[in-house]
């Protein structure tokens, strides 16, 4: 009789265990379901209407042919233009990310190991631009970069140079602006990168006789990388899909993938080679992240 009610209890027990949990997962499922679904009407159902627009045909005067054809994929594919913008897109963004990590590095590392007062409000000032819009931003490098700019008036007045720089509507000067204006999203990201740094580790290496630039090469820097690695992809990915900066600062003379997507759809009016290269560079973002999660698991590995 008492194994028969002692059996009872413990299937008790495990129905209510088995209720709490079914409830638990409810309540899981109900969190998520609005972020789903608002990432499915926000990105993924226009990303499917993107590749299917794609795969249409332009017709004379811009008329739309729906149809079923890749044709827009080789017509871009085909022409050394497309594959020039294609390697501007990529060197453009190597180049802004490069750049702002190496001078976000010192001040993310700052910010993260400083214990002054003051730490608050110098992270607020590392993070200030961000509440200035990029197109004021933008118009300020123009005034500066220009022929008749803050530079070269400068530099002219000092008699460094005998004739202006060349710092605008080309690809310096769109790289130059793009550094600044992208590089607090890359103190922020190895801010939070590096917060996961063992200080003990260095201190173990300081004990053991290492100088600080042994320290800093050999301790520091191997384990800030996937936070430095977080910081060149996210200023990677917000370069080469920046549209208002090189389009302004570049004097169109600047070509990358989201100038001529602009360009393909409102220009020529050629919806379907305008979502094939935004398919082809949405392409390029998910090549850099798989290279991203590759290096994330060899170096946290």
């Amino acid at each position: 009789m008492t194994v028969t009610h002692t059996n009872t209890e413990l299937i008790s027990v495990g129905l209510k265990s088995n209720r709490g949990r079914a409830r638990a997962r409810r309540s899981a499922y109900g969190l998520v379901l609005p972020g789903l679904v608002g990432l499915f009407v926000s990105f993924i159902l226009p990303l499917f209407v993107m590749v299917r627009m794609s795969l249409n045909a332009n017709g004379s005067g811009g008329q739309l042919i729906e149809t079923f054809t890749f044709d827009s994929y080789g017509a871009a594919l085909s022409d050394s233009f497309y594959w020039k913008v294609i390697g501007n897109t990529l060197l453009l963004g190597f180049v802004c990310g490069t750049a702002a990590v190496v001078l976000a590095y010192p001040i993310a590392l700052f910010l993260t190991r400083t214990s002054s007062r003051w730490k608050g409000a110098l992270m607020a000032l590392a993070i200030a631009p961000l509440l200035t819009s990029a197109v004021a931003r933008t118009f300020g490098w123009m005034a500066l970069l220009g022929d008749q700019g803050v530079v070269n008036e400068a530099l002219l007045g000092a008699g460094m140079i005998s004739a202006p720089l060349r710092l605008s509507n080309n690809f310096l000067g769109t790289a130059i602006a793009l550094v600044e204006i992208l590089m607090p999203y890359a103190i922020l990201a190895m801010i939070s990168g590096f917060g996961r740094i063992n200080a003990s580790l260095e201190e173990a290496a300081g004990s053991l006789g290492a100088s600080r630039a042994q320290v800093f090469f050999r301790v520091t820097l191997p384990l800030s990388l996937p936070g430095v690695f977080t910081g060149f992809l996210l200023v990677f990915v917000l370069a080469v899909s920046s549209f208002v900066t090189p389009k302004l600062l570049g004097g169109g003379r600047v070509f990358i993938l989201a100038t001529e997507v602009y360009s393909e759809a409102t220009q020529t009016l050629n919806w379907p080679l305008a979502s094939a290269l935004s398919v082809i560079l949405l392409v390029v973002f998910g090549a850099i992240v798989a290279v991203y999660q590759r290096l994330i698991k060899r170096f946290e590995g």
